[in-house]
Protein backbone atom coordinates (compact mmCIF):
# COMPACT_ATOMS: atom_id res chain seq x y z
CA UNK A 1 0.00 0.00 0.00
CA UNK A 2 1.07 3.36 -0.56
CA UNK A 3 1.25 6.11 2.15
CA UNK A 4 -0.20 9.54 1.73
CA UNK A 5 3.62 10.74 0.75
CA UNK A 6 3.87 8.21 -1.55
CA UNK A 7 0.93 9.24 -3.08
CA UNK A 8 2.10 13.01 -3.63
CA UNK A 9 5.33 11.37 -4.89
CA UNK A 10 3.50 9.27 -7.51
CA UNK A 11 1.70 12.35 -8.76
CA UNK A 12 5.12 13.88 -9.74
CA UNK A 13 5.31 11.53 -13.08
CA UNK A 14 5.38 14.19 -15.89
CA UNK A 15 1.36 14.63 -16.15
CA UNK A 16 0.63 17.34 -18.64
CA UNK A 17 -1.84 19.35 -16.20
CA UNK A 18 -3.76 22.71 -16.90
CA UNK A 19 -6.05 25.09 -15.18
CA UNK A 20 -6.73 28.60 -15.49
CA UNK A 21 -5.04 29.21 -18.34
CA UNK A 22 -1.39 28.16 -17.19
CA UNK A 23 0.12 24.53 -17.19
CA UNK A 24 0.57 22.99 -13.59
CA UNK A 25 4.04 21.43 -13.35
CA UNK A 26 3.14 19.84 -9.44
CA UNK A 27 -0.66 19.24 -9.00
CA UNK A 28 -0.12 18.75 -5.27
CA UNK A 29 1.18 22.26 -4.99
CA UNK A 30 -1.21 24.06 -7.30
CA UNK A 31 -3.52 26.16 -4.84
CA UNK A 32 -7.07 25.12 -7.40
CA UNK A 33 -5.97 21.30 -7.74
CA UNK A 34 -4.58 20.72 -4.04
CA UNK A 35 -7.72 20.28 -2.45
CA UNK A 36 -8.82 17.33 -3.90
CA UNK A 37 -5.24 16.23 -4.09
CA UNK A 38 -4.61 16.63 -0.17
CA UNK A 39 -7.99 14.36 0.33
CA UNK A 40 -7.18 11.71 -1.57
CA UNK A 41 -3.76 11.95 0.21
CA UNK A 42 -5.39 12.10 3.93
CA UNK A 43 -7.08 8.79 2.40
CA UNK A 44 -4.33 6.90 2.02
CA UNK A 45 -2.95 7.75 5.31
CA UNK A 46 -6.13 6.59 6.80
CA UNK A 47 -6.18 3.21 5.34
CA UNK A 48 -2.43 2.67 4.94
CA UNK A 49 -1.07 -0.47 6.60
CA UNK A 50 2.11 -1.80 6.42
CA UNK A 51 2.86 -5.60 4.53
CA UNK A 52 3.55 -6.55 1.09
CA UNK A 53 0.08 -8.61 1.38
CA UNK A 54 -2.00 -5.73 2.62
CA UNK A 55 -4.62 -3.92 0.37
CA UNK A 56 -7.29 -1.24 1.29
CA UNK A 57 -10.96 -2.27 1.49
CA UNK A 58 -11.78 -0.36 -1.75
CA UNK A 59 -10.14 -3.42 -3.50
CA UNK A 60 -13.29 -5.50 -2.44
CA UNK A 61 -15.82 -7.23 -4.21
CA UNK A 62 -18.68 -8.21 -1.86
CA UNK A 63 -20.21 -11.27 -2.17
CA UNK A 64 -23.12 -11.22 -0.15
CA UNK A 65 -25.92 -8.57 0.57
CA UNK A 66 -24.64 -7.58 4.04
CA UNK A 67 -20.58 -7.51 2.19
CA UNK A 68 -22.35 -4.97 -0.38
CA UNK A 69 -24.05 -3.05 2.80
CA UNK A 70 -21.00 -2.64 4.26
CA UNK A 71 -18.78 -1.45 1.45
CA UNK A 72 -21.08 1.50 0.54
CA UNK A 73 -21.41 2.49 4.15
CA UNK A 74 -17.58 2.65 4.16
CA UNK A 75 -17.65 5.06 0.77
CA UNK A 76 -19.67 7.46 2.63
CA UNK A 77 -16.45 8.31 4.16
CA UNK A 78 -14.01 7.87 1.33
CA UNK A 79 -12.90 10.16 -1.10
CA UNK A 80 -14.04 10.58 -4.36
CA UNK A 81 -10.53 9.06 -5.85
CA UNK A 82 -10.91 6.45 -4.14
CA UNK A 83 -14.91 5.96 -4.62
CA UNK A 84 -14.20 6.22 -7.67
CA UNK A 85 -11.83 3.42 -7.84
CA UNK A 86 -13.99 1.19 -6.14
CA UNK A 87 -17.01 2.00 -8.32
CA UNK A 88 -15.00 1.56 -11.12
CA UNK A 89 -13.07 -1.24 -10.27
CA UNK A 90 -16.50 -3.26 -9.43
CA UNK A 91 -17.77 -1.57 -12.54
CA UNK A 92 -14.92 -3.71 -14.67
CA UNK A 93 -15.63 -6.77 -12.97
CA UNK A 94 -19.19 -6.17 -13.55
CA UNK A 95 -18.50 -5.83 -16.90
CA UNK A 96 -15.82 -8.89 -17.18
CA UNK A 97 -18.75 -11.62 -16.09
CA UNK A 98 -21.10 -9.52 -18.47
CA UNK A 99 -18.92 -10.27 -21.69
CA UNK A 100 -17.10 -13.73 -20.76
CA UNK A 101 -18.92 -15.56 -22.82
CA UNK A 102 -18.63 -13.85 -26.05
CA UNK A 103 -15.24 -12.21 -25.19
CA UNK A 104 -13.03 -14.34 -22.60
CA UNK A 105 -9.69 -12.52 -23.34
CA UNK A 106 -11.40 -9.25 -22.31
CA UNK A 107 -12.61 -10.49 -19.27
CA UNK A 108 -9.53 -11.91 -18.15
CA UNK A 109 -7.81 -8.66 -18.90
CA UNK A 110 -10.34 -6.77 -17.25
CA UNK A 111 -9.54 -9.06 -13.97
CA UNK A 112 -5.77 -9.50 -14.41
CA UNK A 113 -6.54 -5.19 -14.25
CA UNK A 114 -8.04 -5.64 -10.81
CA UNK A 115 -5.41 -7.47 -9.14
CA UNK A 116 -2.76 -4.89 -10.81
CA UNK A 117 -4.73 -2.03 -9.60
CA UNK A 118 -4.87 -3.64 -6.03
CA UNK A 119 -0.84 -4.67 -6.13
CA UNK A 120 -0.43 -1.02 -7.17
CA UNK A 121 -2.86 0.59 -4.56
CA UNK A 122 -3.66 3.40 -7.89
CA UNK A 123 -6.73 5.85 -8.03
CA UNK A 124 -8.75 5.41 -11.02
CA UNK A 125 -11.49 7.48 -12.87
CA UNK A 126 -14.23 7.02 -15.66
CA UNK A 127 -13.94 8.48 -18.49
CA UNK A 128 -17.37 8.53 -20.26
CA UNK A 129 -18.88 11.86 -22.07
CA UNK A 130 -17.45 12.18 -25.76
CA UNK A 131 -17.38 15.80 -26.60
CA UNK A 132 -20.03 14.42 -29.25
CA UNK A 133 -20.16 17.80 -31.59
CA UNK A 134 -23.42 17.80 -32.77
CA UNK A 135 -25.85 15.94 -30.67
CA UNK A 136 -27.96 15.16 -33.88
CA UNK A 137 -25.29 12.94 -35.75
CA UNK A 138 -23.83 9.42 -34.96
CA UNK A 139 -19.71 9.60 -34.49
CA UNK A 140 -19.11 8.56 -37.64
CA UNK A 141 -21.23 11.25 -39.27
CA UNK A 142 -19.67 14.36 -37.34
CA UNK A 143 -17.25 16.21 -39.18
CA UNK A 144 -14.73 16.03 -36.85
CA UNK A 145 -14.38 12.41 -36.38
CA UNK A 146 -12.32 12.43 -33.07
CA UNK A 147 -15.26 14.34 -31.46
CA UNK A 148 -15.91 10.85 -29.89
CA UNK A 149 -13.00 8.88 -29.05
CA UNK A 150 -11.89 6.40 -31.32
CA UNK A 151 -9.14 3.90 -32.57
CA UNK A 152 -7.02 5.53 -35.48
CA UNK A 153 -4.53 3.26 -35.47
CA UNK A 154 -4.49 -0.99 -34.51
CA UNK A 155 -0.78 -2.16 -33.83
CA UNK A 156 -0.10 -6.09 -32.94
CA UNK A 157 1.01 -4.60 -29.23
CA UNK A 158 -2.20 -2.85 -28.98
CA UNK A 159 -4.26 0.31 -30.49
CA UNK A 160 -3.95 4.06 -30.97
CA UNK A 161 -6.90 6.36 -29.31
CA UNK A 162 -7.41 10.16 -30.34
CA UNK A 163 -10.56 11.97 -29.20
CA UNK A 164 -11.56 13.78 -25.66
CA UNK A 165 -13.97 13.09 -22.36
CA UNK A 166 -15.49 15.66 -20.74
CA UNK A 167 -17.01 16.11 -16.76
CA UNK A 168 -13.67 14.13 -15.45
CA UNK A 169 -13.72 14.45 -12.25
CA UNK A 170 -10.61 14.52 -10.19
CA UNK A 171 -8.59 12.99 -13.44
CA UNK A 172 -6.01 15.47 -12.93
CA UNK A 173 -5.46 13.54 -9.10
CA UNK A 174 -5.98 10.31 -10.50
CA UNK A 175 -3.00 7.61 -11.96
CA UNK A 176 -5.45 5.71 -14.46
CA UNK A 177 -8.31 7.02 -16.70
CA UNK A 178 -11.06 4.31 -17.31
CA UNK A 179 -12.07 4.88 -21.43
CA UNK A 180 -15.37 3.15 -22.23
CA UNK A 181 -18.05 4.41 -25.00
CA UNK A 182 -20.89 6.40 -24.20
CA UNK A 183 -23.47 4.53 -25.84
CA UNK A 184 -24.36 1.71 -27.64
CA UNK A 185 -22.59 1.59 -30.76
CA UNK A 186 -24.20 0.50 -34.37
CA UNK A 187 -22.80 -0.61 -37.17
CA UNK A 188 -19.84 0.89 -39.24
CA UNK A 189 -18.71 2.44 -35.44
CA UNK A 190 -16.46 -0.17 -34.51
CA UNK A 191 -13.56 2.37 -34.32
CA UNK A 192 -15.72 4.66 -31.62
CA UNK A 193 -16.11 1.17 -29.58
CA UNK A 194 -12.89 1.51 -27.23
CA UNK A 195 -12.56 0.64 -23.52
CA UNK A 196 -9.00 0.97 -22.29
CA UNK A 197 -7.23 1.60 -19.06
CA UNK A 198 -5.18 4.83 -20.07
CA UNK A 199 -2.80 6.33 -17.45
CA UNK A 200 -2.95 9.79 -17.02
CA UNK A 201 1.13 10.61 -17.98
CA UNK A 202 0.75 8.54 -20.66
CA UNK A 203 2.21 10.40 -23.92
CA UNK A 204 -0.47 12.73 -25.19
CA UNK A 205 -2.39 12.89 -22.61
CA UNK A 206 -3.59 16.13 -21.52
CA UNK A 207 -5.59 17.38 -18.63
CA UNK A 208 -7.19 20.85 -18.74
CA UNK A 209 -8.96 21.30 -15.39
CA UNK A 210 -12.34 23.68 -13.73
CA UNK A 211 -12.18 24.65 -10.46
CA UNK A 212 -14.99 26.13 -8.18
CA UNK A 213 -12.46 25.90 -5.13
CA UNK A 214 -12.66 29.23 -3.55
CA UNK A 215 -9.43 31.50 -3.56
CA UNK A 216 -6.43 30.82 -1.34
CA UNK A 217 -6.10 34.23 0.34
CA UNK A 218 -10.42 34.34 0.87
CA UNK A 219 -11.72 33.44 4.68
CA UNK A 220 -12.43 29.75 5.34
CA UNK A 221 -14.70 30.91 7.15
CA UNK A 222 -17.26 32.29 4.69
CA UNK A 223 -16.19 29.21 2.45
CA UNK A 224 -17.01 26.47 6.13
CA UNK A 225 -17.57 23.92 3.51
CA UNK A 226 -15.73 23.91 0.34
CA UNK A 227 -13.07 25.30 1.53
CA UNK A 228 -12.22 21.73 3.28
CA UNK A 229 -14.25 19.55 0.29
CA UNK A 230 -13.63 20.90 -3.44
CA UNK A 231 -13.53 18.81 -6.64
CA UNK A 232 -11.79 19.39 -9.91
CA UNK A 233 -13.67 18.58 -13.28
CA UNK A 234 -11.31 17.62 -15.94
CA UNK A 235 -11.82 18.16 -20.11
CA UNK A 236 -9.76 14.92 -21.17
CA UNK A 237 -7.70 15.15 -24.51
CA UNK A 238 -6.45 11.93 -26.16
CA UNK A 239 -3.89 13.01 -28.57
CA UNK A 240 -2.95 10.00 -30.39
CA UNK A 241 -2.32 7.49 -27.10
CA UNK A 242 -0.75 4.21 -27.65
CA UNK A 243 -2.18 1.76 -25.30
CA UNK A 244 -0.89 -1.77 -25.03
CA UNK A 245 -3.37 -4.99 -25.47
CA UNK A 246 -3.16 -6.30 -21.77
CA UNK A 247 -5.06 -2.56 -21.00
CA UNK A 248 -7.71 -2.70 -23.58
CA UNK A 249 -10.97 -4.27 -22.77
CA UNK A 250 -12.86 -3.62 -26.00
CA UNK A 251 -11.87 -2.29 -29.32
CA UNK A 252 -14.89 -2.78 -31.87
CA UNK A 253 -16.67 -5.38 -30.66
CA UNK A 254 -20.21 -3.77 -31.18
CA UNK A 255 -21.97 -6.41 -29.00
CA UNK A 256 -20.30 -4.87 -25.90
CA UNK A 257 -19.73 -1.15 -26.73
CA UNK A 258 -22.35 -0.12 -24.06
CA UNK A 259 -21.37 -3.19 -21.34
CA UNK A 260 -18.97 -1.06 -19.68
CA UNK A 261 -21.37 2.41 -19.34
CA UNK A 262 -24.22 0.44 -18.31
CA UNK A 263 -22.32 -1.58 -15.57
CA UNK A 264 -20.73 1.42 -14.15
CA UNK A 265 -24.37 3.23 -14.56
CA UNK A 266 -25.35 0.89 -11.73
CA UNK A 267 -22.21 1.10 -9.58
CA UNK A 268 -21.88 4.69 -9.74
CA UNK A 269 -25.94 5.34 -9.33
CA UNK A 270 -25.96 2.98 -6.43
CA UNK A 271 -22.50 4.84 -4.88
CA UNK A 272 -24.63 8.51 -5.95
CA UNK A 273 -27.61 7.31 -4.27
CA UNK A 274 -25.71 5.95 -0.63
CA UNK A 275 -23.94 9.76 -0.89
CA UNK A 276 -27.58 11.91 -1.28
CA UNK A 277 -29.07 9.68 1.81
CA UNK A 278 -26.25 11.58 4.04
CA UNK A 279 -26.60 15.03 1.53
CA UNK A 280 -30.97 14.89 2.17
CA UNK A 281 -30.01 14.52 6.07
CA UNK A 282 -27.71 17.57 6.08
CA UNK A 283 -30.38 19.49 4.34
CA UNK A 284 -32.87 18.61 6.86
CA UNK A 285 -30.66 19.09 9.74
CA UNK A 286 -29.61 22.94 8.48
CA UNK A 287 -33.40 23.42 7.52
CA UNK A 288 -34.02 22.65 11.51
CA UNK A 289 -31.00 24.24 13.17
CA UNK A 290 -31.76 27.53 11.47
CA UNK A 291 -35.54 27.71 11.82
CA UNK A 292 -34.70 27.02 15.77
CA UNK A 293 -32.27 29.88 15.29
CA UNK A 294 -34.57 32.17 13.93
CA UNK A 295 -37.64 30.94 16.44
CA UNK A 296 -39.62 29.98 13.28
CA UNK A 297 -39.95 25.91 15.03
CA UNK A 298 -43.99 26.49 15.53
CA UNK A 299 -44.95 28.08 12.15
CA UNK A 300 -46.84 25.88 10.16
CA UNK A 301 -45.31 26.64 6.53
CA UNK A 302 -41.85 25.98 7.73
CA UNK A 303 -42.70 22.77 9.99
CA UNK A 304 -44.89 21.64 6.59
CA UNK A 305 -41.37 22.58 4.70
CA UNK A 306 -38.83 20.14 6.70
CA UNK A 307 -41.47 17.58 6.67
CA UNK A 308 -41.35 17.29 2.98
CA UNK A 309 -37.59 17.45 3.11
CA UNK A 310 -37.81 14.28 6.02
CA UNK A 311 -39.76 12.33 3.23
CA UNK A 312 -37.79 13.33 0.63
CA UNK A 313 -34.52 11.84 2.76
CA UNK A 314 -36.48 8.79 3.66
CA UNK A 315 -37.57 7.45 0.51
CA UNK A 316 -34.19 7.95 -0.91
CA UNK A 317 -32.58 5.68 2.35
CA UNK A 318 -35.74 3.25 1.30
CA UNK A 319 -34.63 3.23 -2.14
CA UNK A 320 -30.91 2.79 -0.95
CA UNK A 321 -31.61 -0.01 1.36
CA UNK A 322 -34.08 -1.98 -1.35
CA UNK A 323 -31.40 -1.60 -3.97
CA UNK A 324 -28.91 -3.63 -1.39
CA UNK A 325 -31.50 -5.87 -0.12
CA UNK A 326 -32.56 -6.88 -3.73
CA UNK A 327 -29.29 -7.74 -4.59
CA UNK A 328 -28.46 -10.30 -7.85
CA UNK A 329 -25.24 -12.56 -8.14
CA UNK A 330 -23.23 -12.82 -10.99
CA UNK A 331 -22.33 -16.70 -11.70
CA UNK A 332 -18.75 -15.88 -10.17
CA UNK A 333 -21.03 -15.06 -6.75
CA UNK A 334 -20.60 -11.19 -6.67
CA UNK A 335 -23.10 -9.06 -5.18
CA UNK A 336 -24.71 -6.24 -7.44
CA UNK A 337 -27.44 -4.09 -6.63
CA UNK A 338 -30.78 -4.22 -7.84
CA UNK A 339 -30.92 -1.81 -11.37
CA UNK A 340 -34.70 -1.15 -10.64
CA UNK A 341 -34.61 0.09 -7.16
CA UNK A 342 -30.87 1.79 -7.77
CA UNK A 343 -32.32 3.77 -10.94
CA UNK A 344 -35.83 4.87 -8.74
CA UNK A 345 -33.68 6.21 -6.18
CA UNK A 346 -31.11 8.34 -8.06
CA UNK A 347 -34.24 9.66 -10.25
CA UNK A 348 -36.08 10.75 -7.19
CA UNK A 349 -32.67 11.99 -4.98
CA UNK A 350 -32.35 14.18 -8.57
CA UNK A 351 -34.87 15.26 -9.67
CA UNK A 352 -36.24 16.32 -6.09
CA UNK A 353 -33.19 17.68 -4.99
CA UNK A 354 -34.00 21.55 -6.15
CA UNK A 355 -37.30 22.06 -4.37
CA UNK A 356 -35.62 20.54 -1.39
CA UNK A 357 -32.81 23.46 -1.51
CA UNK A 358 -35.89 26.11 -2.47
CA UNK A 359 -37.50 24.63 0.75
CA UNK A 360 -34.38 25.62 3.04
CA UNK A 361 -33.93 28.51 0.99
CA UNK A 362 -37.46 29.60 2.12
CA UNK A 363 -36.76 28.62 5.38
CA UNK A 364 -33.53 29.89 6.27
CA UNK A 365 -33.95 33.68 4.44
CA UNK A 366 -32.21 36.30 2.53
CA UNK A 367 -29.23 36.32 5.09
CA UNK A 368 -27.86 32.94 3.67
CA UNK A 369 -26.45 35.87 0.54
CA UNK A 370 -26.20 39.15 2.75
CA UNK A 371 -24.78 38.05 5.94
CA UNK A 372 -21.40 39.42 6.74
CA UNK A 373 -18.25 38.09 7.33
CA UNK A 374 -17.14 36.46 10.19
CA UNK A 375 -14.10 38.47 10.30
CA UNK A 376 -16.33 41.43 10.95
CA UNK A 377 -17.25 39.97 14.33
CA UNK A 378 -13.30 40.70 15.45
CA UNK A 379 -13.51 44.07 13.71
CA UNK A 380 -13.79 46.38 16.82
CA UNK A 381 -15.22 48.97 14.18
CA UNK A 382 -18.29 46.44 13.74
CA UNK A 383 -17.69 43.85 16.29
CA UNK A 384 -20.91 45.44 18.31
CA UNK A 385 -23.45 46.32 15.47
CA UNK A 386 -23.33 42.37 14.63
CA UNK A 387 -23.45 41.38 17.78
CA UNK A 388 -26.35 43.13 18.57
CA UNK A 389 -28.40 42.27 15.48
CA UNK A 390 -27.54 39.46 14.14
CA UNK A 391 -28.49 37.48 17.29
CA UNK A 392 -32.14 36.40 17.63
CA UNK A 393 -32.79 35.18 21.55
CA UNK A 394 -30.68 33.34 24.60
CA UNK A 395 -28.43 30.52 23.21
CA UNK A 396 -28.75 32.60 19.74
CA UNK A 397 -25.55 34.77 18.89
CA UNK A 398 -24.70 36.17 16.16
CA UNK A 399 -21.42 33.96 15.39
CA UNK A 400 -23.40 30.71 15.65
CA UNK A 401 -26.29 32.51 13.47
CA UNK A 402 -24.05 33.87 11.14
CA UNK A 403 -22.21 30.62 10.07
CA UNK A 404 -25.30 28.59 9.97
CA UNK A 405 -25.73 31.37 6.93
CA UNK A 406 -22.68 30.98 5.61
CA UNK A 407 -22.94 27.08 5.73
CA UNK A 408 -26.18 27.44 3.96
CA UNK A 409 -24.85 29.51 1.40
CA UNK A 410 -21.21 27.47 0.96
CA UNK A 411 -23.96 23.88 0.96
CA UNK A 412 -26.25 25.35 -1.63
CA UNK A 413 -25.97 28.28 -3.29
CA UNK A 414 -22.74 29.08 -4.11
CA UNK A 415 -19.97 27.85 -6.21
CA UNK A 416 -19.74 24.77 -4.11
CA UNK A 417 -23.75 24.57 -4.52
CA UNK A 418 -23.89 25.07 -7.87
CA UNK A 419 -21.44 22.29 -8.86
CA UNK A 420 -23.98 20.05 -6.65
CA UNK A 421 -26.98 20.87 -8.25
CA UNK A 422 -25.71 19.88 -11.40
CA UNK A 423 -23.53 17.05 -10.42
CA UNK A 424 -27.05 15.81 -8.32
CA UNK A 425 -28.76 15.54 -11.95
CA UNK A 426 -25.77 14.45 -14.55
CA UNK A 427 -23.88 12.25 -11.90
CA UNK A 428 -24.05 8.47 -13.30
CA UNK A 429 -26.26 9.93 -16.22
CA UNK A 430 -29.18 12.58 -17.02
CA UNK A 431 -32.55 11.65 -15.29
CA UNK A 432 -33.43 10.22 -19.08
CA UNK A 433 -30.81 7.21 -18.36
CA UNK A 434 -32.63 6.53 -15.23
CA UNK A 435 -36.05 6.39 -16.66
CA UNK A 436 -34.60 4.34 -19.18
CA UNK A 437 -33.23 1.67 -16.71
CA UNK A 438 -36.41 1.77 -14.64
CA UNK A 439 -38.96 1.04 -17.27
CA UNK A 440 -36.68 -1.56 -19.02
CA UNK A 441 -36.62 -3.24 -14.87
CA UNK A 442 -39.86 -2.58 -13.93
CA UNK A 443 -42.41 -5.41 -13.93
CA UNK A 444 -44.51 -4.45 -16.73
CA UNK A 445 -46.33 -8.04 -17.25
CA UNK A 446 -47.70 -8.07 -13.43
CA UNK A 447 -49.33 -4.23 -13.98
CA UNK A 448 -50.88 -5.23 -16.85
CA UNK A 449 -51.82 -8.33 -15.46
CA UNK A 450 -53.66 -6.60 -12.65
CA UNK A 451 -54.76 -3.87 -14.33
CA UNK A 452 -56.39 -6.36 -16.84
CA UNK A 453 -58.26 -8.28 -13.54
CA UNK A 454 -59.73 -4.46 -12.60
CA UNK A 455 -60.89 -4.16 -15.52
CA UNK A 456 -62.21 -7.42 -15.93
CA UNK A 457 -61.15 -8.94 -19.06
CA UNK A 458 -58.71 -11.37 -20.16
CA UNK A 459 -54.97 -11.06 -21.87
CA UNK A 460 -56.88 -11.87 -25.36
CA UNK A 461 -59.72 -8.99 -24.65
CA UNK A 462 -62.45 -11.15 -23.60
CA UNK A 463 -65.17 -9.57 -20.90
CA UNK A 464 -65.61 -11.99 -18.24
CA UNK A 465 -68.47 -13.28 -16.91
CA UNK A 466 -69.67 -11.94 -13.37
CA UNK A 467 -69.32 -14.82 -12.32
CA UNK A 468 -65.79 -15.24 -13.12
CA UNK A 469 -65.38 -11.47 -12.05
CA UNK A 470 -66.59 -11.62 -8.66
CA UNK A 471 -66.06 -13.94 -5.79
CA UNK A 472 -68.91 -14.50 -3.11
CA UNK A 473 -67.83 -11.06 -1.26
CA UNK A 474 -68.17 -9.30 -3.97
CA UNK A 475 -64.62 -8.23 -4.97
CA UNK A 476 -62.72 -9.77 -7.97
CA UNK A 477 -61.40 -13.04 -7.72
Amino acid sequence: MLTGDQYFESLRDGRRIFVNGHSVPDVTAEPLLRGPALAAKLGYDKHYRPGEDVHGPYFFIPQSVEELREIQQQQLHWDFPTISTANGLLMVLTAASRMRAQQPQYAERALAYFEESKRRDIRIVQCITDSKGNRALPPGKQDDPDLYVRIVDRRRDGVVIRGAKLHISSAAVAHDLMVMPTKRMKPGEEDWSIAAAVPVNSPGVRVINASFAPRPDLDPDFYPYSSRHVMTEGLVVFDDVFVPNERVFLAGELEHSATFVHSLGLWERLGSVGSYVRLADTLVGLAQLISEANGLTRIGHIKDKIAEMIIYATLIRAGFEAAMTHATFTPEGWASPDELFTNAAKYHAAAQFSTMVRNLHDIAGGSILTAPSLRDLSNPETSADLRKYMRTMDGVEADYRMRLFHTIRDFTADAYGGWKHVTVIQAGGGLYAQKVVVTNHFDMDTAKALARETAGVTESGEVLSDLHRFGPHGLAS
